[in-house]
């Protein structure tokens, strides 16, 4: 095979009612917020359309004096004002009603400026408005517990209770794969629990963060509790090292999230890091369902998402079925313009990740793997792709692809399913087809990823699930009530008691009192 520069349905949309909609989209107060106001000089970061490089707006140019003014105004700010729990919540509230209700402005900034289709960011917001809810609703995670001192040699003469304090000041780092719902799934935790954050949203995708922040301080967040720092020379290690930062939520790669470990030093780091998540189809499977759920999670935002089916382990009773569903609805997608609602899968992030996908594919193919559909490139553009006998060293087997291209395996026996899927150094989640039950939770008790999810593919996220991964696709986990838990911390309150009178003291000290 060699490669193809031409994808069909690949033209953008140039025409008036787009530029429209992207022109109204970049219109932000700022390109940085800190110290309680929008900063505006220095507002020279280009932020364009992946689709055709259409200027959409621009960003500041941070330094790193930037970043320690920004932490340190929200260190006095945590100090000096106090903000209730009921005020949390009732913001938070405040802000998913206001997400409502700007909900097309939202959707269009995310297009503008992201892979997703019109459509998929639709689908965003409104799970943006719900991570804001459920933000809100777990202010009740907030309550502590009395301790049992009475059981303890040391503690019988002291009564205690524990209640949740916020961890100080939050670095949210997030991604440009969902620029909206991955920063609430950060900042509505952050501030439920009383903190502050600074964000650095991902440079690729700012302006929807940037929106996020003017949202939240409409709805009443304070802005003491709030920055937003897009990029500049040294932001990056200023943010993460600052001895003020208390805790750095990331998602991102596992080789930026070992450059944040080795700058952040002794501060608590969670981070989300990806998956080379794997489906399992075993003999008893329907499969047209299969099928049918491995194109779509597959190939969503261009496959630019960590929960993507990048593998798929079939039996090889229904391995040709599965494989002819698959290729047949692949070749059903429409790669096109992001603001075409008929379109199915828009451009990657940028041409060159396009060329990166592409190389991947070409270096499998020339190594043995068949390209069934797919393989082909256009700019930013990379045709959904369908692999089968791809060696098990490739990198499109070995490594998190984040693109449309997804491989199809046989097994006979599964237990080498199972093997092959634990085979990564991924365990982010993955997916089990099966009609029994008791073959459903023999499979999902064997591998090692943070989610299993049956009759469906790994391309699934509650917002309220605990939601993370083992070995190098991750540490800690997000999912609001479970983040709200890892950005707060349990404060003891102990009372030592007077000493305590015998039984005869105090009814003697008793007829006293009443004798006088």
């Amino acid at each position: 095979m060699s490669s193809v520069t031409n994808v069909a349905g690949a033209c953008p949309d140039t025409g008036q009612e787009t530029a429209f909609r992207r022109a109204k989209a970049a219109k932000l107060p700022g390109g940085a917020f800190f110290e309680g106001r929008w900063q505006t000089t220095d507002r020279n970061l280009e932020i364009r359309d992946p689709e055709d490089g259409v200027l959409l707006g621009t960003v500041c140019s941070s330094s790193a004096q930037d970043v320690r003014r920004a932490v340190a105004y929200l260190h006095r700010s945590l100090q000096e004002e106090a903000w209730p729990l009921r005020e949390r919540r009732e913001a938070l509230e405040r802000a998913a009603g206001l997400l409502s209700e700007q909900s097309v402005r939202f959707s269009e900034i995310i297009a503008a400026e992201s892979s997703k289709t019109i459509r998929e960011a639709e689908r965003e917001v409104l799970r943006c408005i719900e991570t804001l809810r459920l933000s809100a609703a777990a202010s009740s995670e907030l309550a502590g517990e009395t301790l049992s001192f009475e059981d303890s040699m040391a503690g019988a003469d002291k009564i205690g209770w524990y209640t949740r304090k916020p961890v100080g000041i939050i670095a949210a780092i997030t991604p440009f794969n969902d620029p909206l719902n991955l920063v609430a799934h950060k900042l509505g935790p952050a501030l439920i629990g009383g903190n502050g954050v600074v964000l650095k949203p991902s440079g690729r995708t700012p302006l929807t963060g940037l929106a996020f922040i003017e949202l939240l301080l409409e709805a009443g967040v304070p802005a003491g509790r709030l920055a937003a720092i897009v990029s500049g020379p040294g932001v990056s290690g200023a943010i993460v090292s600052d001895p003020q930062v208390d805790l750095i939520s990331f998602t991102g790669g596992p080789r930026t999230a070992d450059r944040i470990a080795a700058a952040a030093g002794a501060k608590k780091v969670l981070s989300e890091l990806g998956g080379n998540n794997a489906t399992i189809v075993c003999a008893d499977a329907e499969p047209g369902k299969a099928a049918a759920a491995i194109v779509a999670g597959a190939f969503g935002v261009a496959g630019q998402n960590c929960l993507s089916v990048q593998r798929v382990y079939v039996h090889i009773s229904l391995f040709e079925h599965v494989l002819e569903k698959v290729v047949s609805g692949t070749r059903a997608l429409r790669t096109g313009a992001k603001f075409d609602r008929s379109t199915d899968v828009g451009p990657l992030i940028s041409e060159a990740e396009a060329r990166r996908v592409e190389e991947w594919v070409d270096e499998a193919w020339k190594a043995g793997a068949r390209v069934h559909v797919g393989g082909q490139r256009r700019n930013a553009y990379y045709q959904p792709t369908v692999l089968t006998d791809v060696p098990a060293d490739a990198r499109i087997i070995r490594e998190e692809v984040f693109g449309p291209v997804v491989s199809i395996t046989p097994f006979i026996q599964v237990s080498d399913a199972i093997h092959a899927a634990n085979d990564s150094e991924y365990g982010l989640q993955a997916g089990v087809f099966t009609e029994s039950i008791d073959t459903a939770l023999a499979i999902a008790d064997k591998l090692h990823v943070g989610a299993v999810v049956i009759n469906e593919t790994s391309d699934v996220r509650i917002d309220s699930m605990p939601f993370g991964g083992f070995k190098k696709s991750g540490v800690g986990r997000e999912g609001v009530k479970h983040a709200v838990r890892e950005m707060t911390e349990p404060k003891s309150t102990i009372i030592k008691l007077a000493a305590p009178a015998t039984g005869w003291q105090r009814l003697t000290r008793t007829s006293e009192r009443n004798t006088s």
